[in-house]
């Protein structure tokens, strides 16, 4: 959409608040945005020149513009961020968290049950967190059933059934595990006190749990009760030694929510700290993709909202690095320049710095920075551990990619001392297969990587990794027989998901251990390999999907056929067009091929 085309429908976009979304001209959604005035921030779309290719690409895909108008900056606030969750439009913030989270369910039930669950139903019952560690959490279910006594039978204890005596304590109960609720042993008022309790140890309110269990051994000792005051006293001795491994920040603090934000190109990382009642009861950090010009505050808000909502956190103060104007009005934001609060923003910062690095190191395998020497034990290891002639510094790979048999393509990638040399990165359409067959694709792109490498001179590599296992490897064979260079590199195979290794006319193959540098240099060109030639045929079956017939007319190229798309928008306006209208776009010899194309299909049909 042109500045001068917004202007003819600028007049029917009110000053309101709301949020809006721009589609293209296939009705996708592109975008989704917020405004306090509806028609000051579309306008500003249309009105300035942008520094980024994004957002200028953005506005030339522009055909429709909708909006919704709210009541509140607030309530436009919450709606985008719905929106950009469900529908996960292309130019917005992309936040790159796709894990699932364990719950705690107390089950809406009779004297309810507590137990692990990933799937959250709409069933009545209670689900507690989520929590980002399942490991922890069934380690905090194990504390609760030691010294909570609750049931974990899967029996319908209604009034009625306990009445009619249908049920008989187990050996939980004997264990002391349970108190017998199927016998009208424990009615639901003592079962629930325990319930409240566990909400309250999941809510790290310590506190409440160790005061309760010291009234009740209070209570057991003025009756002379000692041996049960004594087992009570453990569980709050035992609770004393459970909090201190928690990380209290400080029994004065109550419920805060602590963000912190590292930029890094076109990347944000932010942490999130959850503290309740002075303790840290969560900790996550999400990478999130920023696509357009998008300020920090704008990241951080959007990523502040979304980890909120999925944790389901409720604090009212929230501790930031910056000043942000969040439009929830209720919402107390504190920058901290001293005290406790600020000891919680910098340990913030060390956790959401420290998963920087991190994903850092485990995508470049620690070679990045490194010295050439330190760079190279890898490889070392590699080289022994497939008994290679050659340390393998040069090392390319090749992978095939087709969908239903349409628009093969094939790609290889390059590594050099360990790391990517994107500038020698290949990708190869395929001429001379027909339909699915990776065996023959694999033959032919390898002839022709390595025909042009000895025609130009260039290195070759010391190992070649051919993706696919042992059918694709014995086709690329083939080629390295055919030209010459059998003895001259090592050639391997990598079967596909199970990460063995083939070398030509073994039975065996080569397993590297799970956890060594060297499977993870294999596994990381093999990724790479992937992920550049889907994209590459991504690009192909989007445009061939376009492109693909008029590409077929005799005569005519891929140039033309671009220029075509590019002057009429779609094969179908091509088609309209009479000779004279393609003629001054291709030209007469071109034009007529195109016009007599279409007009025998017509007369055809």
């Amino acid at each position: 959409m042109t500045s001068s085309e917004f202007q003819q429908i600028a007049h029917t976009i009110p000053h309101q608040p709301g949020i809006y979304k721009y589609y293209d001209q296939e009705a996708v959604l592109l975008y989704v945005g917020k405004a306090k005035d509806l028609r000051k921030r579309v306008g500003s779309y249309f009105s300035k020149t942008f520094t980024t290719y994004k957002t200028h690409e953005l506005v030339q895909r522009i055909v429709t513009i909708q909006f919704t108008i709210v009541d509140s900056e607030q309530d436009a606030f919450l709606l985008e961020n719905s929106l950009i969750k469900e529908y996960q439009p292309k130019y917005n913030i992309n936040l790159k968290d796709d894990k699932t989270y364990p719950y705690i369910v107390v089950k809406k039930e009779p004297f309810p049950r507590i137990f692990l669950t990933r799937n959250k139903y709409n069933d009545g019952s209670e689900y507690l967190g989520p929590f980002t560690s399942a490991g922890k959490v069934r380690e905090l279910i194990d504390f609760i059933k030691q010294y909570i006594p609750l049931r974990t039978c899967k029996l319908p204890l209604t009034d009625k059934n306990i009445q009619m005596g249908k049920f008989k304590v187990c050996l939980e109960y004997h264990l002391g595990n349970c108190k017998g609720p199927c016998e009208g042993l424990q009615d639901s008022t003592d079962y629930n006190e325990g319930l409240q309790q566990v909400r309250n140890m999941l809510k790290g309110n310590l506190g409440a749990v160790t005061a309760h269990f010291t009234k009740e051994m209070q209570a057991a000792a003025s009756d002379m009760q000692f041996e049960k005051a004594a087992l009570i006293k453990k569980k709050i001795e035992h609770l004393d030694s459970y909090s201190a491994k928690s990380v209290i920040v400080s029994k004065h603090l109550q419920n805060l929510d602590v963000f912190s934000m590292i930029r890094e190109a076109q990347w944000a990382y932010v942490n999130y700290l959850m503290v309740q009642n002075g303790t840290i009861v969560q900790t996550h950090t999400v990478p999130l993709e920023t696509k357009l010009e998008e300020s920090d505050e704008e990241v951080l808000s959007f990523a502040i909202a979304n980890l909120r909502t999925s944790f389901n956190s409720l604090s009212r103060e929230l501790i930031l690095p910056f000043e942000l104007d969040y439009p929830e009005p209720e919402i107390q934001i504190t920058v901290p320049k001293a005290g406790d609060k600020k000891k919680l923003l910098e340990l913030s910062e060390k956790n959401v710095q420290y998963f920087k690095e991190s994903l850092h190191r485990k995508q470049l395998l620690h070679l990045e920075g490194k010295t050439d020497i330190e760079q190279k034990q890898v490889l070392y290891q590699l080289q022994d551990m497939l008994q290679l002639p050659e340390l393998p510094l040069h090392i390319e790979c090749f992978d095939n990619s087709n969908f239903q048999g349409s628009y093969p393509v094939s790609a290889m990638v390059c590594f050099k001392n360990g790391m990517p040399s994107k500038g020698d990165y290949r990708h190869y359409n395929v001429k001379t297969v027909q339909g699915i067959n990776d065996f023959a694709t694999m033959t032919e792109v390898v002839y022709r990587r390595y025909k042009r490498v000895l025609d130009e001179s260039l290195p070759i590599p010391q190992l070649i990794i051919i993706d696919g296992g042992k059918g694709q490897l014995g086709a690329a064979m083939q080629s390295i027989h055919e030209l010459g260079l059998h003895g001259k590199t090592t050639v391997v195979g990598l079967a596909k998901n199970i990460e063995e290794l083939f070398f030509p006319g073994d039975s065996e193959s080569i397993k590297l251990p799970w956890d060594s540098d060297s499977l993870k240099l294999v596994r990381r060109i093999r990724d790479e390999v992937h992920h550049f030639g889907i994209t590459f045929h991504r690009n192909k079956r989007s445009k061939g999907t376009l492109a693909n017939e008029l590409e077929t007319i005799k005569g005519i190229g891929k140039q033309t056929a671009d220029q075509l798309l590019k002057t009429f928008r779609s094969i179908k306006n091509v088609r309209e067009q009479d000779l004279e209208t393609l003629a001054k776009a291709i030209g007469a010899q071109k034009a007529g091929l195109v016009h007599a194309h279409f007009h025998s299909i017509e007369n055809q049909a």
